[in-house]
């Protein structure tokens, strides 16, 4: 089997100290690459911060015979996303890999959310992921090569109860990154997105089996699962963009967005109604046939 290598490219993993991202630093590390491990420092609500942790993941790297540096800047800030980046050119020379991975997280009942516990999360997870993939995504582009994996969640896509500004912040995160793949293409960026369930301390709080019914005691847990997918994607073997993979429980799996065929009416026939969306209901929900569109222009070309 042919080793995956990252010698002599640079990446840049956000929310590192810990966790997924801290899994997703310590591969890349290890398999040859130079690595900008940055993290805040805060709670799992993004409150607080120093650089201990950010700190003790970097020296781990180091000890093993790695290259890596610690940042501590916030995703959540213009500012921060540069300085972020700024940090990989000024330590290594350039980006070659980004790894959105940061996040926060405050559950509560959809109307218990308060202002603060819904824009905390759209400034770490949507924010963040725009400011630090734009100055990232330029050195990639002006090179003509990037590899980009963001990190959304089967919440965003499929809903979780007690976490709509979880899930609202992680569809976002998906939209943004099909956006980001579709303006990459021409520049030799490919843009993937994760969707992780791991064992870490943003679901140490979370009662899953009260609030779904998912078995507590799942196999293959670990962030190193997740790593996996992540360190594949960010690979120069991966010939793929555009695409989210689910990794959860040991399952590795697509996950995608499809459109049924429908039902079409003529444009030389009057205007539908009510009284006609509910003749033509069956055939409006019928997975039959469906397809995956590679982006709106590809879905309105299905239309007849």
């Amino acid at each position: 089997m042919t080793r995956i290598s990252f010698d002599g490219r640079v990446a840049i993993v956000t929310g590192a100290g810990g966790g997924l991202g801290r899994a997703h630093a310590l591969d890349l590390a290890a398999r040859g690459a130079k690595v900008v491990v940055n993290d805040l420092g805060g709670s799992i609500a993004g409150d607080g911060g120093g650089g201990a942790m950010a700190d003790q993941v970097a020296k781990e790297i180091t000890s093993a015979g790695g290259q890596a540096v610690a940042n501590y800047d916030s995703v959540a800030t213009p500012e921060g996303g540069k300085a972020i980046v700024q940090t990989a050119l000024d330590a290594f020379g350039t980006v070659d890999i980004l790894i959105n991975n940061a996040g926060n997280i405050r559950n509560a009942p959809f109307t218990d959310l308060t202002p603060e516990a819904i824009e905390a999360l759209l400034a770490v997870h949507v924010k963040g992921a725009f400011y630090v993939t734009q100055p990232a995504f330029a050195v990639m582009r002006d090179k003509g090569y990037g590899r980009i994996v963001f990190t959304s969640s089967a919440a965003g896509i499929f809903g979780s109860p007690e976490q709509a500004n979880y899930a609202a912040a992680k569809g976002a995160v998906l939209g943004l990154a099909n956006v980001v793949a579709l303006e990459g293409a021409p520049h030799g960026i490919k843009v993937n997105t994760i969707l992780p369930a791991a064992v870490s301390r943003m679901i140490e709080n979370m009662n899953l089996e009260t609030l779904a019914g998912v078995p507590t005691t799942p196999a293959h847990n670990e962030p190193e699962m997740i790593t996996a997918m992540a360190s594949y994607l960010a690979s120069e073997e991966n010939p793929y963009s555009h695409e989210a993979f689910s990794i959860a429980r040991g399952r590795y799996a697509r996950v995608f967005i499809g459109v049924t065929g429908g039902h079409h009416v003529p444009a030389d026939a009057p205007i539908a109604t009510a009284d006609d969306v509910a003749a033509h209901i069956d055939t409006v929900r019928d997975q039959a046939g469906y397809h995956v569109p590679g982006s709106l222009v590809e879905e309105f070309a299905l239309i007849p």
